[in-house]
């Protein structure tokens, strides 16, 4: 099953953590990997990599992707989330890549590199996790399961800091 998180509102990570842990539950093989975002610098990653084991988890990120003369190195960063999740597929019954639409979106990753993922999933048998904003009428096509986090209310708005355990 191919699973998508997307939509403007917060809990996209938070999904994709619950499936994880759901499936894990249930005796499943399942690797967690990340797109932007930095090793040890959200919440999640350290239970994470305690939870599915640390060949199991990959935050491959660089950060926030703000300026063009860092596309190299984002797009590096990228391609090792990439390859990783490739290997990952015919090794677990689930795969997260949290932050993918974001990295679609900046094209530090590429349609025929994520159908490629998802084609290799369906393959082996493997559901497919995918998050972030901005989903391509492509990839809803494609995929099995779609739920949008709508946002609400949110305290960034009223000048709140994003808070540990919140937001990250």
């Amino acid at each position: 099953m191919i699973i998508v998180y997307t939509g403007n509102g917060k809990g996209k990570t938070s999904a994709c953590v619950g499936q994880a842990v759901r499936a894990a539950g249930r005796e499943m093989r399942v690797a967690f990997g990340q797109f932007m975002k930095r090793d040890g610098r959200a919440g999640e990653q350290k239970i994470l990599r305690e939870l599915l084991a640390p060949s199991r988890f990959l935050a491959g990120g660089e950060g926030f992707f703000r300026r063009e003369e860092d596309r190299c190195r984002h797009r590096a960063a990228a391609r090792i989330v990439l390859e990783w999740a490739a290997e990952q597929i015919d090794m677990c019954d689930m795969v997260v890549l949290d932050e993918t639409l974001y990295a679609l979106d900046a094209g530090l990753v590429s349609r025929a590199e994520i159908e490629g993922l998802i084609a290799a999933a369906r393959l082996a048998g493997c559901h497919l996790v995918l998050s972030g904003r901005n989903m391509p009428s492509w990839l809803a096509e494609q995929a099995d399961l779609i739920t949008s986090m709508g946002e609400v209310k949110h305290p960034l708005r009223n000048g709140v800091k994003a808070a540990p355990g919140i937001e990250f």
